[in-house]
């Protein structure tokens, strides 16, 4: 009985240490820990959009503008910190996902934060998350707002993950809660990689299909935006 018992235990610590790896195997894929190959818009025959504007006058159009701001205010690594801040920007090294928006659009020559305040201001009720005073301090930081935003001020698009060709480096992309920029870089079914930061270990990676999509935004701002 004794040796059974030992047998039982061994094969019981066996699977137990099988499940683990296996666990940990799944965490390392799911989060993109563990490197992937990376497809192109050319590797489905897809052509990549160019905006006709750019807005900075940097000789780069607004979309490449944005997704590449994006991607640079990123490699900072912002530590994820959901405060409120005076003045309504977090201090370097601090950041959720509503501030990879703003940064990408700064890159690019436009100040969402006065847009948003704006169009909120003049427009509030419009906006269910805004209680009867606008804040300026923190409603360009929320996913709700932004979405409201993004509807009345850019081009709407699918919501489709199938239809790859119609999803573009640069465009928004906003989910239950959460918000990112669209990659130039794509996964073997040709769906885009996501530039966002809700905490996870790699702010760039495929994890499109990760959330419920609410909204697909192409910001089409103008030069005199």
């Amino acid at each position: 009985m004794k040796e059974l018992n030992k047998k039982l235990i061994i094969v019981c610590i066996i699977f137990a240490a099988i499940a683990a790896v296996s666990a940990s195997l799944y965490a390392l894929f799911y989060f993109n820990i563990i490197p992937k190959k990376i497809y192109t818009a050319e590797d489905f025959g897809i052509d990549t959009i160019k905006s006709d504007v750019d807005k900075d006058g940097d000789s780069l159009d607004d979309f490449t503008d944005i997704l590449l701001s994006a991607r640079d205010y990123l490699k900072t690594k912002p530590e994820y910190k959901s405060e409120y801040y005076a003045g309504g920007y977090p201090p370097q090294g601090e950041g959720v996902c509503t501030d990879v928006i703003w940064a990408a659009l700064k890159g690019a020559g436009y100040s969402l934060k006065d847009l948003v305040d704006f169009d909120i201001l003049h427009n509030t009720q419009s906006y269910p998350g805004v209680n009867m005073t606008p804040d300026k301090n923190i409603d360009f930081r929320r996913v709700r707002n932004l979405l409201v935003f993004f509807k009345r001020k850019a081009e709407s698009l699918t919501l489709e993950t199938d239809k790859i060709s119609e999803w573009q480096p640069g465009d928004i992309v906003v989910f239950d809660g959460h918000i990112a920029i669209v990659s130039d870089k794509r996964n073997k079914k040709g769906v885009p990689y996501i530039l966002h930061n809700g905490g996870q270990p790699v702010l760039e990676e495929d994890a499109m299909t990760r959330y419920n999509i609410v909204g697909h935004f192409r910001w089409k701002g103008f030069a005199d935006e």
